[in-house]
């Protein structure tokens, strides 16, 4: 056997060892498919007892009242009635009641960003004065219940003048104790070299703020936004409390409003469940935009470390 026919046969073996091993790295044992496939089932079924109201309020809008009472319950109505959607739409003005909510929920969150973020920043990245009293009274006003505060509240925005009006709904939540915090823990995760660094090329606090810092935490920016949009469509008792005109009712407000008229005190089982479902859309919308932007941005913010 001359040289070429040895390395041949050579190149030959290591191709086969290079298979087998390709082979013995693609096998899975039977134990961690096994467990993989309990932990995919435990998450299908988790997931699908976390939809199962969301589907049976939709459903129970388009049965009969009887349907709904039934027992064993049905998961289907025999005939769809659409028809109460529309007479739960047409009973009250609920597109008055959503746009109140979305238009003050959206001003609250814009506002909350800015002032939350900024507060943040200068809790974490800025040296000045007074910081850790300054630290400590966020910390401890995130301990204050929010019933606590609204008799002050309530005297203040009376004296401003802005009861009954959509500026005192939007002015009274745009300091949130909540949202500070949560960008302040983001912002300490984010590594101070970078501010020195933007302030070394002569940018300024608010330029390092805004181009530097706030796209490395923009999945908390969309938590926060989340969860005080939803926190404020959802909310009932503070607007009640401050307003009196039925064209400011937020949607809360609104759809007890209806049950106790258009509803009946809970008779009229499909239309409430009409109006219902109807009034949660936006939430279910704008969670479906922000869980795309979290996941997305948790890659980027998954490798900043902390100063």
């Amino acid at each position: 056997m001359n040289i070429t026919e040895a390395r041949k046969v050579e190149q030959k073996r290591e191709l086969g060892r290079g298979n087998k091993r390709e082979r013995s790295s693609k096998f899975v044992p039977v134990g961690e498919r096994l467990g993989r496939t309990i932990r995919y089932v435990l998450l299908a079924l988790i997931s699908l007892a976390m939809a199962f109201p969301f589907y049976w309020m939709v459903t129970s809008g388009l049965k009969t009242n009887d349907e709904i009472w039934q027992f064993p319950p049905t998961f289907w109505p025999e005939s769809i009635n659409w028809s109460n959607y529309a007479d739960a739409w047409n009973s009250a003005p609920f597109a008055r009641y959503m746009f109140n909510s979305i238009f003050v929920a959206v001003c609250i969150c814009v506002i909350q960003v800015i002032n939350a973020s900024m507060m943040a920043y200068a809790l974490t990245h800025m040296k000045f004065r007074l910081k850790g009293p300054f630290t400590a009274m966020v910390l401890v006003g995130y301990m204050i219940p929010s019933t606590a505060v609204y008799l002050p509240s309530y005297m203040i925005l009376n004296e401003l003048h802005l009861l009954d009006s959509y500026a005192g709904l939007i002015i009274s939540n745009s300091v949130s104790v909540f949202s500070i915090f949560l960008l302040r823990q983001a912002f300490m995760q984010v590594s101070h070299e970078l501010v020195e660094a933007g302030q070394l090329d002569g940018a300024s606090h608010f330029r390092i703020l805004w181009t530097i810092m706030s796209p490395l935490i923009r999945s908390s920016f969309a938590v926060m936004i989340l969860i005080t949009f939803i926190e404020q469509y959802n909310n009932y008792f503070w607007p009640m409390l401050i307003t009196k005109d039925p064209d400011l009712r937020l949607v809360s407000a609104g759809l007890r409003g209806f049950f106790v008229e258009g509803g009946a005190y809970g008779l009229a089982w499909p239309q409430i469940m009409a109006a219902s479902a109807f009034t949660i859309a936006p939430l279910l919308v704008l969670f479906a935009f922000a869980q795309k932007t979290i996941m997305q941005s948790v890659n980027m913010s998954a490798g900043v470390n902390k100063s």
